[in-house]
């Protein structure tokens, strides 16, 4: 009789896990802060960073230094630069994006861009990039506002009332997970399997930026510094 109960608990178990949503549960395994690198797109994904090199992206918009380190792409401040951005070589626009994240420092913020293009003078620092930026901050007694959407260089914040949201889902000097999924003018978030936005876009903002490059933000910090952040098992897979 006991065997049968242990046998139909662990049978629930199993029912539970099964049930649980996608994207929480490749989100939560993902982000184990302990977890090595892999880099290796699985089915249906691409790769956008082979865990080696960075050759093909670009560096825009600031001085900040990048390398690759341990399987991981090392971004880090450089000292009165202006925001900074690893920009993939092609554009992207309905899509879904998966990364790892880690801040080795509170005191940096840092963010990812969608569908973002180059602006301004051109010849300085390779242009401004400019377009939707998914925040990626530490979280602090008041919590993060990390996975909401700011419009860098293009009006600010897109997500309403971002102070009035702020959450603990992000955890410092951890791995975090993200997925972002972008399909039209609705822009979804999650971190560490838990969501965050869900966006619909201002229509002359979306037509703006209905297409353009992924871009990995260092920003720029001052005389600060310098703050490192890293960036692993980034992958995307374009929606129709």
């Amino acid at each position: 009789m006991r065997a049968r109960l242990l046998t139909a608990t662990a049978v629930t178990a199993l029912l539970a896990l099964l049930t649980l949503p996608a994207a929480f549960a490749d989100d939560h395994a993902a982000g184990e802060s302990g977890e090595e690198p892999n880099n290796t797109a699985p089915e249906g994904w691409t790769a956008l960073f082979n865990g080696k090199d960075i050759d093909g992206w670009e560096i825009k918009s600031g001085k900040a230094t990048y390398k690759v380190e341990d399987g991981a792409i090392v971004g880090t401040t450089e000292k009165g630069s202006p925001n900074t951005f690893l920009c993939t070589p092609n554009t992207y626009g309905d899509f879904e994006l998966k990364f790892q994240v880690l801040l080795h420092d509170n005191g940096l913020n840092s963010g990812c861009q969608i569908r973002s293009k180059l602006t301004g003078d051109l010849e300085k620092f390779g242009g401004r990039l400019a377009g939707p930026q998914v925040e990626i901050e530490a979280t602090g007694n008041k919590g993060s506002e990390s996975g909401l959407i700011y419009g860098e260089a293009s009006g600010g914040w897109q997500s309403p009332n971002p102070n009035q949201r702020s959450h603990k889902h992000f955890k410092n000097q951890q791995w975090n997970q993200y997925h972002i999924i972008a399909k039209g003018r609705r822009i979804q978030t999650f971190i560490n399997g838990e969501q965050i936005e869900d966006l619909e876009l201002k229509e002359d903002y979306y037509e703006r930026f209905k297409e353009g490059v992924i871009g990995l933000q260092v920003h720029g910090v001052g005389n600060r510094g310098p703050f490192r952040v890293r960036w692993r098992n980034i992958y995307i897979k374009e929606l129709d």
